[in-house]
């Protein structure tokens, strides 16, 4: 176990976890606010490279690209919302399985007839292109640097928008008790719109910053989309803070554990079992994680107040 790799994969834990944090975020908040399970919240993420790679090729420009695929991720989401989702409110969790579900199969289909299916890519910006020097000998690509940044970045801004303003103290209060909330006068609908739509620029931001890095196919939000649902039940459900840190800790479980699990288990076993042993196991780490949590505080590390 070198240092060089420690440092390397542990910033490429942090990476992962800001990712996921950045869907994390809206999926605890929709789930909190509106008791409503989204399991089409991947698909926002895979629209949102899509998008950058489609504003790119006509703009050629990055960051004109970025900031049209957020509010066209928005608008797609918020359409959604009205279309479909509002209808679904108040019933129950199956029915939200089953038309999230079927969003999932129509989208990745979409995608494909309107961008084929083919991997496409996406540039990294000019001024973000090469490495920096971490230590004599140890490069790391800066726009995973400003992924980071950007990440923790966002994580800042939401949670002063959540704490620190009035339209995150009825967040907050939605996510505790949203008929006490909607009793009490607050359109409750317009408040299950602004975090549908603002979770869906989250996770179009997360897939826009990824797709210089990763392929841009279709189905790429269905494997982020388990990692966050593990996110948002350890970190507790409607709680920003528990996204946050529970993300950090899964980026960094899965990525080091991946990493150096057949090392470890050499301390303890034979090469050839730990080489055996040790992928399996790393693959399942995260999980592990995820049942202990459940075990000793079954409402997550940093559940909601009321729940």
């Amino acid at each position: 176990m070198s240092t060089a790799l420690l440092i390397v994969q542990t910033l490429n834990g942090l990476q992962l976890g800001v990712l996921l944090f950045l869907i994390a975020a809206g999926l605890t908040l929709v789930f909190g606010v509106m008791d409503f399970i989204n399991l089409a919240h991947g698909v926002q993420y895979m629209l949102g490279a899509y998008l950058a790679v489609m504003f790119y090729a006509l703009t050629g420009n990055f960051f004109f690209a970025l900031v049209c695929a957020l509010l066209a991720a928005l608008a797609f989401g918020l359409m959604l919302e009205f279309l479909v989702f509002r209808h679904l409110y108040g019933r129950h969790h199956l029915d939200h399985v089953i038309a999230t579900f079927g969003i999932i199969l129509f989208l990745n289909q979409a995608v494909k007839f309107v961008w084929g299916p083919a991997p496409l890519t996406l540039p990294v910006p000019e001024m973000f292109t090469g490495s920096v020097v971490l230590m004599p000998g140890i490069l790391y690509p800066v726009w995973r640097l400003v992924i980071i940044a950007s990440g923790l970045a966002v994580a800042l801004l939401l949670y002063i928008l959540v704490s620190r303003t009035r339209i995150g103290m009825l967040v907050r209060a939605g996510a505790t008790n949203a008929p006490m909330v909607s009793a009490l006068g607050v359109d409750i609908r317009k408040l299950f719109m602004i975090v549908f739509g603002f979770g869906t620029m989250l996770a179009g931001f997360a897939g826009i910053m990824i797709a210089p890095i990763l392929s841009v196919e279709p189905g790429m939000g269905d494997t982020i989309l388990i990692l966050a649902f593990v996110v948002i039940v350890i970190g507790g459900i409607g709680s920003i803070r528990g996204a946050f840190i529970a993300a950090l800790l899964i980026g960094l479980v899965d990525t080091l554990g991946r990493s150096f699990a057949v090392d470890i288990l050499r301390l303890f076993m034979a090469p050839s079992p730990a080489r055996t042993v040790g992928p399996a196991l790393a693959s399942m780490l995260i999980y592990l994680l995820m049942a202990l949590v459940l075990y000793f505080r079954p409402s997550g590390l940093f559940p909601a107040k009321g729940r």
